[in-house]
């Protein structure tokens, strides 16, 4: 959805920047035409001189929508993988958590493997906070807090990135 956002948002605003040149390009021109019969060598020279400038300006302007548009492009595709890692992230966390709720055995290999991979990922949180038991059953609020800093930690790199995608306006 972001990317489409990013796509219609570019599209339209190279949709505006050909509009106001060709907008610019034509009134030129008929201001050429409407004085082609009167104008003297001085004058003439003015206006290749102020059309040369015009040209330039129109090819620069090109040039910097071009090098936005490519900005946004790579910002875009950094967001999606940063994206694929949290939700990985929240889904080893979230399954912790499930399988300490559940009660699930220490020794069944796949509580072991999902705790060597949340074991980086929780180990600045582990009794954080008191963990209510009962029996086997364990809510670990510590780890809940932990998915709570990674969406706050991935919702801040996303806010990151697209302030540098898209180019501020005005001040």
């Amino acid at each position: 959805m972001e990317d489409e956002k990013l796509a219609i948002d570019e599209a339209r605003r190279l949709a505006n920047h050909e509009a106001v040149k060709s907008e610019v390009n034509q009134e030129v021109q008929a201001a050429v035409q409407a004085e082609a019969g009167n104008i003297d060598e001085g004058e003439q020279a003015h206006i290749a001189a102020v059309g040369s400038t015009l040209r330039h300006k129109a090819v620069a302007d090109v040039g910097k929508v071009e090098n936005e548009v490519e900005r946004s492009r790579v910002a875009a595709r950094v967001s999606q993988v940063i994206d694929y890692l949290f939700y990985l992230i929240y889904g080893i966390i979230g399954m912790e958590i499930v399988l300490e709720l559940m009660g699930a055995r220490d020794s069944s290999g796949f509580k072991t493997f999902i705790d060597t991979l949340s074991a980086p990922l929780l180990a600045p949180f582990k009794s954080l906070l008191v963990d209510p038991t009962a029996g086997r059953f364990q809510l670990r609020l510590s780890f809940v807090v932990a998915l709570v800093v990674y969406l706050l930690i991935h919702l801040a790199i996303n806010g990151l990135l697209r302030m540098m995608a898209h180019r501020k306006v005005s001040i």
